[in-house]
């Protein structure tokens, strides 16, 4: 494996957020080059030898046991979410399987049904890698209604909402905060390599994304970790104007690697208002965008 490895990279990254202040430490000793503690500090805090944690940080040991790394996320001071990533990480690094090409994700009869189950609210299914699986008319309308309603049904046409979301002008717009949003979509993608190192499509996104969004490049660069679980956003729709949603991410329990995404609004509220209009400007979506699909 070239350079530390994305257990090395976290480590470092997390390293660099803490100065010796944060953790009880004096700062004395030559003047700092870089931020954050130096490796012989955070080895001190874990009780850990310092050449024990420069190898691990450099990505030559894959053996450390749960009390290491436990003693490690306490000195980094690793919330839940930050310290399953680095167990994750730290497993894979000692399994390091053979990277394969994943098979297309396919829908499930039994949540296409249940995306059907609430077409009164604007909804999609996302993949592990944030590919839209299908969505209804009305969250086609919300989030993506300058796309082909169809596009989802086809694996090589499927939109992918990370990449819209730094690359699509239509979604930078839609969201007003937008900076808060990437930021979150960063943090959850960051999980999502965690429990899938291997997976070459995902390495794939990232590597685009690298190359082509400076923005996704410093998000990336922080190693934060959060999940997308619920979170409230004001939009910019091009029809109906300002709509504030709360976004919530609910798991499916037969196929564990992929969401359903729901869009709520307060009963009675101008934004509940502004979803029924769009509800009808949506209602023919499905049919316009069947009318422009090529005849084979």
């Amino acid at each position: 494996m070239d350079g530390p490895g994305p257990l090395g990279d976290f480590l470092q990254a997390r390293r660099a957020l803490l100065r010796p202040e944060d953790v009880g430490l004096r700062d004395v000793g030559p003047r700092r080059r870089v931020a954050g503690l130096r490796r012989e500090e955070l080895a001190q805090l874990a009780g850990v030898s310092v050449s024990y944690y420069t190898r691990l940080e450099q990505g030559l040991s894959r053996g450390a046991s749960a009390e290491v790394l436990d003693a490690i996320a306490r000195a980094l001071r690793l919330d839940d979410h930050e310290r399953e990533h680095l167990l994750r990480l730290a497993e894979a690094a000692r399994r390091a399987p053979r990277a394969r090409r994943p098979r297309p994700e396919k829908l499930a009869d039994e949540t296409r049904d249940l995306l059907r189950a609430v077409d009164g609210v604007p909804a999609l299914v996302l993949g592990r890698r944030t590919d839209v699986l299908a969505w209804n008319a009305l969250g086609h309308t919300l989030l993506a209604g300058h796309l082909d309603f169809h596009s989802p049904d086809d694996p090589a046409r499927r939109p992918n909402m990370t990449r819209m979301l730094f690359l699509d002008p239509h979604c930078r717009e839609l969201y007003t905060d937008w900076k808060r949003k990437a930021r979150a979509v960063v943090g959850n993608l960051r999980i999502t390599v965690g429990k899938h190192p291997q997976d070459p499509l995902l390495a794939e996104l990232i590597g685009e994304l690298t190359m082509r969004s400076p923005e996704f490049v410093a998000l990336w660069g922080d190693h934060r970790v959060a999940p997308c679980d619920a979170a409230s956003y004001e939009l910019h729709h091009p029809v109906v104007g300002t709509v504030t949603v709360t976004q919530q991410t609910l798991s499916i329990a037969r196929s564990p690697d992929q969401v359903l995404i729901v869009c709520t609004t307060p009963a009675g509220s101008p934004s509940e208002e502004a979803l029924t209009l769009l509800r009808q400007t949506s209602s023919d979506a499905p049919t316009l965008a069947a009318a422009r699909l090529p005849l084979g």
